[in-house]
């Protein structure tokens, strides 16, 4: 097709009809998984982000420069995990009495109230004397590279709403993610992939599904992509299918040759509008991806000891295991923030464990101990936890008092979250909740993780931000104190 042509097409038939037409190639199919829907793009924002020295941060000298994220789906248990308290074992099987004159509500139907005691054994581990239970051995293994908040807290007890918290500052959806930020932030560092990737588990996706991960109102190309580990085709739709015997490089190519005639023609209408500048962008990165997702994806190269290590080659751990060697390798290519999730949206096998803690929790516990233990192990071999922040969280945490007889309800009043890495005090633990485990004494509201988590890549919390609607919006709203006794 000559220039020409090409330029009778660009005149005869909207642009908009056309491109949508040739989305049925690679490219447009690549572009619905990167940049999502048109109308999240933000009419104000302008093309790409700001690029900081990789080293130096925005407002700042930099301590971490990439992320990976472990996220815990369903309210992980607090007081049988990293902790205890010692008095509910002993009013084990009592009504549960703060004894300050509080109402005593149950989220979904606890009836009675009843003392709960955990039914795993807690020990003392590390330099550091750090407690964990029995269901967690491997990550009781690496506590003296773990930096503790055991008193986080969250404003809901519903799954979604406190999910929507943890990821993005608010209860409510439309706002972007703290990933979706940091890629608006800091921008891509490896050109031939994203910014934010996340990985969630292999039976589905969490609460609120692909609201977790979404830039709301930041340009669309800030989402997380969404990479499904276990499948032969892990990003969707990125490399044309085997029966499109039709598409060729010679094809790719004249269609990418076609979209920059018509893109240019375009802009030159349309100098101010900046969506497509957003779009070629995620076209190329498409592009560039086809040849760089294989060799990301081949775990051939890994040694037996550190497939082993993560568990990749056995149950439970295969998949989880998987994601978490994945992360490592996507990080180490220049991956700024991956999101690993632990646990599909729905009443079962994740960490929402209303029904009998005592068989809930370590079949969900052993899916993600080795693994996540293995991953701080092994960027800690490489060199990368210099500059390269862990975080294992999850939404809320759960009652002190049984749901039925041995379930526990969801408590947002307090649990725990880890990180590792760089920037930050090992060994340490910040925050206390009360003899109970059910509200915190030292709330740390998400604001304040937040917070940390953009003072350690070198950003001010109060200064990035996104005019949208007439608000300067902050991933921290208005709040947000970052958390110094924990830095280094």
């Amino acid at each position: 097709m000559d220039r020409s042509s090409a330029s009778r097409i660009v005149t005869t038939i909207p642009r908009r009809d056309l491109l949508s037409g040739i989305g049925g190639g690679f490219a447009g199919i690549a572009l619905s998984q990167l940049l999502g829907q048109s109308d999240l793009l933000a009419k104000d924002a302008g093309v790409g982000a700001p690029r900081a020295d990789l080293n130096g941060g925005i407002h700042h000298r930099a301590k971490a420069k990439r992320i990976v994220q472990l996220f815990m789906n369903g309210g992980a248990s607090q007081v049988d995990t990293f902790d205890p308290k010692p008095r509910l074992t002993e009013l084990d099987g009592q009504k549960f009495d703060p004894g300050s004159g509080e109402k005593v509500e149950s989220v979904t139907g606890s009836a009675g109230f009843k003392v709960l005691k955990s039914p795993f054994d807690f020990k003392r581990h590390g330099d550091c004397g750090r407690w964990v239970s029995s269901v967690l051995p491997h990550m009781a293994g690496i506590v003296d590279d773990l930096t503790f908040l055991t008193s986080m807290v969250t404003k809901s007890n519903v799954h979604g709403l406190a999910s929507y918290m943890q990821n993005t500052g608010f209860v409510l959806p439309g706002f972007p993610c703290m990933g979706a930020w940091i890629s608006y932030a800091l921008g891509r560092i490896n050109d031939n992939l994203p910014a934010f990737i996340v990985m969630p588990d292999a039976r589905g996706l969490p609460y609120n599904n692909q609201g977790n991960f979404s830039a709301g109102f930041l340009p669309a190309q800030h989402q997380g992509t969404l990479v499904k580990a276990s499948s032969p085709n892990p990003i969707s739709h990125l490399m044309p299918p085997k029966e499109a015997g039709f598409v060729t490089p010679e094809s790719e190519s004249e269609g990418r040759e076609l979209l920059q005639q018509m893109n240019r023609a375009y802009q030159e209408q349309h100098p101010g509008d900046s969506r497509l500048g957003a779009r070629i962008e995620s076209y190329e990165l498409a592009a560039k991806m086809q040849l760089s997702v294989p060799e990301l994806f081949d775990l051939k190269g890994e040694s037996k000891d550190t497939l082993s290590a993560y568990g990749v080659n056995e149950a439970p751990t295969e998949d989880f295991g998987r994601r978490c060697l994945l992360a490592r390798r996507m990080l180490e290519r220049g991956v700024r923030f991956v999101q690993v999730w632990s646990g599909a949206g729905g009443p079962t096998k994740n960490w929402d464990n209303h029904a009998n803690i005592p068989t809930e929790l370590p079949a969900i516990a052993s899916q993600v101990d080795k693994p996540a233990a293995a991953l701080v192990r092994d960027l800690k071999q490489r060199g990368m936890l210099e500059d390269t922040l862990v975080i294992w969280t999850t939404e809320f945490g759960r009652m002190p008092f049984s749901q039925g007889s041995a379930g526990r309800d969801h408590n947002g009043g307090t649990f725990v979250t880890w990180l590792a890495g760089a920037g930050l005090k090992p060994g340490v633990a910040y925050g206390e909740s009360d003899e109970w485990g059910w509200k915190a004494l030292t709330p740390i509201p998400c604001y304040d993780l937040h917070a940390t988590i953009l003072h350690l890549l070198g950003i001010d919390h109060t200064k990035l931000t996104f005019r949208h609607n007439g608000i300067d919006r902050r991933l921290t709203d208005v709040h947000g104190h970052v958390l110094d006794p924990i830095l280094a």
